[in-house]
């Protein structure tokens, strides 16, 4: 697999959706809150004003944690960080897919969604398994450089070194595939409605 290179603007394909995916008050705030947890709240502010501002299909996805977890449901840390505008939809999960045993695939097929801009967390985890299940259905997937975080991996089995948050977001971004298209900011995207044609 050769490398992803960074997507110029202008030849950036256009989103008529953005999915946000388990931005809640555990990751992003306090002692649980992901390395760079402010550059990517300001990252994720970018694209909720732009996806807004052009009328495409905002959806949240909220994690719900075992019992005992930070994002276990109806905790404070379970909390939506932005609140969802009348509108938009908000799909729980379980699993690390968004589209496993939600209504997901469902929300964005009727309204002929074609490419969907994706941010949140964990990069390696939740964002990657929902963003590689959206390309197997045939989704174009967007991804900021910015837009996404997770937290520092321990070191490992083998005396492997640990690796930095950003470097662990980075990788995830590559496990992505030739697919994905990857821009380096959440302002490079650009948002349009569907057409019906």
């Amino acid at each position: 697999m050769q490398a992803i290179p960074e997507t110029d603007v202008d030849e950036a394909p256009t989103a008529q959706a953005l999915i946000v995916v388990d931005v809640q008050s555990a990751f992003v705030s306090g002692t649980d809150a992901v390395p760079g947890h402010k550059r990517l709240l300001s990252a994720v502010a970018t694209l909720l004003e732009n996806a807004r501002a052009s009328g495409v299909a905002v959806i949240f996805i909220q994690n719900d944690g075992p019992a005992g977890a930070v994002d276990e449901p109806h905790t404070p840390g379970w909390q939506l960080h932005f609140t969802p505008r009348p509108g938009e939809h908000v799909v729980r999960k379980e699993l690390d897919d968004a589209f496993d045993g939600t209504s997901l695939n469902d929300l964005l097929s009727v309204s002929g969604i074609e490419t969907i801009a994706f941010c949140g967390m964990l990069s390696e985890m939740c964002l990657a398994a929902t963003a590689r299940t959206a390309m197997a259905l045939g989704y174009g997937v967007i991804l900021p450089h910015d837009g996404h975080a997770t937290y520092d991996v321990p070191p490992g089995p083998g005396g492997s070194e640990g690796v930095p948050a950003h470097l662990a977001a980075r990788a995830a971004e590559w496990s992505l595939g030739d697919e994905v298209t990857i821009v380096a900011s959440a302002g490079d995207v650009k948002f349009a409605r569907h057409q019906a044609g």
